[in-house]
């Protein structure tokens, strides 16, 4: 059994069509969705179509895991009182409220909404496989080389666990560990299909294989035409609806999270996030998608 494990494609269709045909060419027979389907990008209602019908090349269907995008969304059209109050009416936050919009009219806002937080695969013989797009109680919390390794040994349960596999923080990772009881747990990281993070801008997603010897993983980048999607920035009108939109896609082009060191900037700063603060902040970091990132997006 070979499936495919790909996330983070946040409204790019381009590159998910990209990973889904390569997928297929690696035999996989499954998916498995690790949340952040949506927003971002301009393909939010086009995305999630495509994985709500599969091509009939996976046999085993879509499995899907919440993302805190695909949560955002519906929270937000929610006018939810778990977001700060302030959002709704700061015009940084244009491009969600018009992802959510878009999904709303597809009849599509709330179709996360029974997606759970993780998935477990198991196997007679072999350690379980834990999913979540951060970890099973926190969609934020990213998982990589540098999890600490008590985290590990908490989340792998005593080694019921021996793959940990995560995504959220938009970059790919590959580790293992070593818990006190001499148990191995590996810990991976699909990286984004739809917004990489670490300076490559091909897309990004993890096979993973049962066979007679257990799970075999492989890490897979996809390379695929931006052109497209770059261009339908503009054609949707997403790019008008204010400064978030236009960071977003520079993290496209750019392939480096943008979005998150501005916003800690200003937060820091106590500035409101303008198109005047992000001039300083380019100004003040002129070199920002040169730097690997660490944020959790």
């Amino acid at each position: 059994m070979r499936l495919a494990v790909l996330a983070d494609i946040h409204g790019n269709a381009d590159a998910l069509r990209a990973v889904l045909n390569d997928a297929r060419q690696q035999g996989a027979e499954g998916l498995i969705v690790n949340g952040d389907v949506v927003n971002r990008g301009p393909d939010s209602v086009e995305a999630l179509e495509l994985l709500l019908n599969p091509p009939a090349a996976f046999p085993l269907g879509v499995q899907f895991t919440l993302g805190n995008h695909d949560d955002l969304l519906r929270l937000w059209q929610a006018r939810s009182s778990n977001l700060p109050a302030d959002w709704f009416t700061d015009p940084f936050w244009g491009a969600t409220a018009w992802s959510a919009e878009q999904l709303e009219r597809a009849g599509l806002l709330h179709t996360p909404a029974d997606w759970p937080m993780s998935l477990t695969l198991q196997a007679p013989g072999f350690p379980d496989v834990l999913i979540s797009h951060g970890t099973p109680t926190e969609y934020r919390e990213g998982l990589s080389e540098r999890t600490a390794p008590e985290r590990v040994a908490e989340l792998s349960d005593g080694g019921r666990y021996g793959i940990l596999i995560g995504s959220h923080i938009h970059r790919q990772a590959d580790a293992g560990f070593v818990l006190q009881g001499g148990q191995n747990v590996r810990v991976l990281n699909t990286g984004a299909v739809g917004a990489p993070a670490d300076g490559d801008p091909r897309a990004g997603y993890l096979l993973l294989t049962l066979k007679t010897q257990g799970w075999q993983t492989g890490l897979r980048r996809v390379p695929y035409d931006r052109a497209g999607i770059l261009r339908r920035f503009e054609s949707s009108g997403l790019l008008g609806m204010g400064l978030s939109a236009q960071i977003f896609r520079d993290e496209l082009i750019t392939a480096r999270s943008l979005y998150t060191p501005f916003w800690m900037w200003t937060e820091t700063q106590q500035l409101p996030r303008t198109a005047a603060t992000w001039a300083a902040f380019l100004h003040q970091h002129p070199a920002p998608i040169l730097r690997p990132t660490v944020s959790e997006l």
